[in-house]
């Protein structure tokens, strides 16, 4: 089995994995890091949402294979402590009801910020779509992330 040396939160890692293994399963199975959700297996509904080198991606979606030496983020390494301005826009706005999908919609909504510190109403939904809430939090959602770009320190 193949060896791959990964950055994860900013710490290295050596995992043994099938070169096809999603980096979703690497993470989760190899090394704890059980934040990141499984949600559908296809990249639909942005579960799986960590950031590839500061941008978003499904890491449902991506071989390990194909991240090694590469800065990935997860939820657990977005802060420390939880204060995050994006996770404490969250909180503010009380925007988690069942929170499964909170992890990738955080990690989501982070990405935006830090690539478009000021995003438009119409950026917001188009940045945030295809990250599914069963629980239709959506309007929270935005309104977090705007609290979240006022603080200006995203």
């Amino acid at each position: 089995m193949p060896e791959y040396n990964l950055n994860v939160n900013g710490q290295s890692f050596t995992v043994e994995a099938a070169a096809d293994t999603p980096l979703l399963w690497v993470l989760r199975d190899h090394l704890r890091l059980v934040g990141t959700k499984y949600g559908c297996g296809i990249g639909q509904c942005g579960a799986c949402t960590v950031h590839f080198n500061g941008n978003a991606i499904r890491s449902c979606q991506i071989p390990v294979s194909s991240v090694e030496d590469n800065e990935i983020t997860t939820i657990e390494g977005l802060s420390e402590n939880g204060d995050h301005p994006v996770q404490q826009a969250w909180l503010e706005h009380d925007v988690p009801q069942c929170g499964y999908c909170q992890a990738g919609q955080i990690m989501s909504a982070a990405s935006l910020l830090k690539n478009k510190p000021s995003p438009s109403d119409k950026e917001i939904e188009n940045a945030m779509n295809g990250n599914i809430c069963r629980c239709g939090t959506y309007t929270r959602i935005k309104a977090a992330i705007k609290t979240a770009s006022n603080s200006g320190i995203v």
